[in-house]
């Protein structure tokens, strides 16, 4: 068997960081967007929460869900995506920069809604909605990206496995075929020391001779 010869390395493949990193600057314009309007009354908010909670409360959500309920849930299911989104853009041991950016990227929404927008209200139940929905995401993100992990490297132990399968069977098929195949009896004869018998007589052989 020749010897394996490797070539240049294949490229490593950037379409995950692209992708996530794309989608993670859209969907912090659209955070930054909904948090950071003047206005809110006219992003339309509040019609939308009461047909929200209308739809809820006629599929048997208790009445004291109210407003304040719906709201931090909202601002739990805001952030899980740019948690997941986060999670997938860093490297694969840069979880604790994330864990430490979403709630620095709350606390800025919240310290600049109290201090520059009057119509906007700050509160630290925000901030801790915003977190806990940042950190679903990322465990949500670090959970995929290990069964992902953990799947490819099963994936490549087996393709390791069955090449070197092949290759063994390909070694002893060779090894098969370039045996020498034992002479005929003709030619075990015509060998000197065929007739010679240590003890001095002469071996008896019965020659394959048909009648």
């Amino acid at each position: 068997m020749s010897d394996i010869t490797l070539g240049p390395p294949p490229p490593r493949s950037h379409a995950r960081l692209w992708i996530t990193t794309l989608l993670l600057l859209i969907y912090t314009a659209f955070v930054l967007l909904v948090t950071m309007w003047p206005n809110p009354s006219q992003l339309e908010f509040g019609g939308i929460s009461e047909r929200v909670l209308r739809v809820l409360h006629r599929f048997g959500v208790p009445e004291r869900f109210d407003y304040a309920e719906l709201e931090f849930t909202a601002n739990v299911g805001m952030f899980v995506p740019l948690g997941f989104l986060l999670g997938l853009a860093l490297p694969r041991g840069g979880w604790w920069v994330a864990a430490i950016l979403l709630p620095g990227f709350s606390g800025f929404i919240e310290v600049t809604q109290g201090l520059a927008l009057e119509s906007r209200v700050s509160t630290l139940t925000d901030l801790a909605a915003n977190t806990i929905g940042g950190y679903l995401g990322l465990l949500f993100a670090m959970v995929m990206r290990a069964l992902i992990y953990k799947r490819d490297q099963t994936v490549i132990e087996r393709e390791i496995w069955e090449r070197n399968a092949a290759y063994v069977r390909a070694r002893r098929e060779l090894a098969a075929r370039n045996q020498p195949e034992p002479p005929d009896l003709v030619t075990q004869m015509l060998e000197p020391g065929f007739w010679t018998d240590p003890r001095g007589e002469a071996p008896t052989l019965k020659l394959p001779i048909s009648r």
